[in-house]
């Protein structure tokens, strides 16, 4: 019995074509940025929509980058609490971690951990990209004094836009 190379035909050599243009077309998987922080990054006085976190990723896929934003702030959190749920606030594949501290350490008299969320970060390969309170400076407040006002968010989304983009190489 003589033996024949293997020739798909035209029906399988589609089915394969098929399959390798759908894997290349395939969408990359979006990248998770996880914004952790205190109250200007939960978006305090403002709607969900509103806080940085959320303008920064509409902004971001305006621009054509699959990117998901985690809002993974909250009212009156200090650096100790952010790194007590550093685990679970930041899960495996996340691309990207936006760190805005914030003023509660020097408030409630608690030791500022962030070089400490940052070092366990970098042991994860995480890149960090910080937002001190100087940010803040010069945007529009909430007549609190404290928190931005949605434009002021906006403002502040811009202002880190680029730097999450080169963080994730996007």
């Amino acid at each position: 019995m003589k033996s024949r190379p293997f020739r798909p035909g035209i029906p399988g050599f589609l089915s394969i074509l098929a399959a390798i243009l759908i894997f290349a077309a395939a969408p990359a998987a979006a990248a998770t940025v996880v914004a952790l922080g205190a109250s200007n990054t939960y978006g305090k006085g403002v709607a969900r929509g509103q806080a940085y976190p959320a303008q920064l990723e509409a902004i971001l896929r305006a621009k054509g980058t699959n990117i998901r934003v985690v809002n993974a702030g909250i009212n009156g959190d200090t650096t100790d609490g952010m790194l007590r749920r550093l685990g679970q606030a930041v899960p495996k594949g996340t691309s990207a971690v936006i760190l805005q501290p914030g003023g509660n350490d020097r408030r409630k008299g608690s030791p500022d951990r962030t070089s400490e969320i940052r070092s366990q970060l970098s042991a994860r390969g995480i890149p960090v990209i910080m937002i001190p309170n100087s940010s803040f400076r010069g945007l529009p407040h909430q007549p609190d004094g404290q928190h931005l006002t949605p434009e002021g968010y906006h403002m502040l989304a811009e202002q880190v836009a680029s730097q999450v983009a080169g963080a994730i190489g996007r």
